[in-house]
């Protein structure tokens, strides 16, 4: 028989909370009195967890109630050590077993955190089949708790995590996901998770929850845009559950079209179009740019099926909602001239439709604000490829130079490889000159990047 192993990690979490064996015990007894649950644990059912013993799975809940309480911060069941939690949301598609979102949340974020970890929970295998919950499954579903907290969150911290989402996003826009993502996984994890179990009036606490699900959407957006999907659908399906939870119907329908965008890049027709449609079918009275922002990914979504007729009403529907619009246009999922503009040359280009594609796609880069580093890149990246298809060369040359321009200072999974695909494809045409200083430029930006 195998000698136990010592707890090591609760170990440490039970001196950085400075308490005795007996104030643990009395404290687990507590949290589980508040969960309903009866414990009568004393100092010696202290020391067999130190010891190795493995608690009660109905108690494993309280310790890290009792941990986090005492911390201020929250107690994942792998930083103490206590087995496998339950089943996080969105990584099997099973229905019904879901992690409670703050824990799921932290184990997410600090796996992201971590460079040496990033890598493997970037693989995460992206699920077509995952079974996505509706807005009546989540609908308040999070449960809130303060055991013996004296931590109280109100206005004051809701709005910083809304202006740290907007600062986010313009980084993002700025600079790439490359360097906005681990700093929005390192704010979730060590300022939102904390602020989502701390004491609240109703209000804040709803208030608070709706501002966690704009940030994690746009983190799990942002985990979509650098190729990490599993990741990304992990972040989306966390989003959903706090978006629920809050009441924000709106978020939850703004993430539901996240999803769908995300089918679609990884060629999963149907399932965008069915993800775009439930997102437009759940969404109560919409403004008029939610409803253009939902109908283009509609529109989108029959393109990538098939269908011309429902694809371009679609679009008429989107340009008819957009002219209602006002001019404000929210940092965190915006829609406006530009983005439609995109989105009429992706279904142009889905079906068939190369050269319209291409003049849609300019005008979109005509309409975007400077400041969209991000979305200029990725913009010139499909043009050039589009230019170049129509077998215009020089044309093609043109917009990766202007890819080029924006690229050196970004740091995006996308981007780079946009960067590769150009170097593939400009290849077979250094016979010609703008194509040999393209590929000159390209050789210069990739010997810079490396040296940074």
């Amino acid at each position: 028989m195998s000698k136990r192993r010592p707890n090591e990690s609760l170990a440490r979490l039970l001196d950085e909370a400075d308490w005795t064996y007996r104030q643990f015990a009395a404290a687990v007894n507590r949290a589980g009195a508040e969960m309903e649950a009866q414990f009568r644990y004393d100092e010696s059912a202290v020391k067999h967890w130190l010891d190795g013993t493995m608690p009660q799975k109905k108690a494993r809940p309280a310790i890290l109630e009792a941990l986090s309480g005492r911390v201020r911060r929250p107690i994942t069941h792998e930083e103490a050590e206590l087995g496998a939690p339950p089943v996080v949301a969105g990584l099997d598609g099973a229905p019904g077993q879901h992690l409670d979102n703050v824990e799921g949340l932290v184990v997410t974020g600090r796996a992201d955190m971590d460079p040496s970890r990033r890598k493997v929970l970037g693989s995460a295998l992206y699920s077509a089949a995952l079974v996505v919950p509706s807005y009546d499954d989540v609908l308040g579903r999070l449960e809130h708790r303060a055991t013996g907290r004296t931590v109280r969150i109100g206005t004051g911290e809701v709005a910083t995590v809304r202006t740290m989402t907007d600062r986010i996003a313009d980084i993002l826009d700025e600079l790439g996901g490359g360097h906005a993502r681990p700093m929005a996984a390192a704010f979730l994890v060590n300022t939102v998770a904390p602020y989502l179990k701390a004491d609240a009036s109703e209000a804040v606490k709803k208030d608070m929850l709706a501002a966690a699900s704009d940030l994690v959407y746009l983190t799990g957006w942002m985990a979509m845009y650098e190729k990490a999907h599993g990741l990304g659908q992990r972040y989306y399906v966390q989003a959903l559950e706090l978006a629920g939870a809050a009441e924000d119907h709106v978020t939850y329908c703004r993430t539901l079209r996240g999803m769908a965008l995300q089918a679609a890049n990884l060629k999963h027709a149907n399932k965008a179009l069915e993800l775009a449609d439930s997102a437009a079918e759940a969404t109560p009275k919409a403004g008029p740019r939610l409803q253009a922002f939902l109908r283009g990914q509609q529109a989108h979504g029959a393109a990538l099926v098939g269908d011309r007729t429902l694809a371009l009403s679609r679009l008429a529907e989107t340009e008819a909602a957009l002219s209602k619009a006002d001019d404000r246009r929210d940092a965190v999922g915006g829609y406006d001239q530009s983005a439609y503009l995109f989105h009429v040359s992706s279904v142009l280009y889905a079906l068939g439709d190369v050269p319209g594609s291409v003049k849609a796609m300019k005008a979109s880069n005509r309409a975007r604000p400077p400041m969209e580093r991000q979305g200029s890149t990725h913009a010139n990246g499909l043009l050039a490829q589009r230019q170049l298809e129509m077998g215009h060369l020089e044309a093609a040359c043109s917009t990766w130079n202007r890819f080029l321009d924006d690229y050196a200072s970004l740091s995006s999974v996308r981007a780079d490889e946009h960067f590769g695909i150009m170097r593939r494809r400009i290849r077979p045409h250094l016979t010609n000159g703008h194509a040999r200083e393209l590929n000159e430029r390209a050789r210069e930006v990739a010997r810079q990047k490396a040296a940074a």
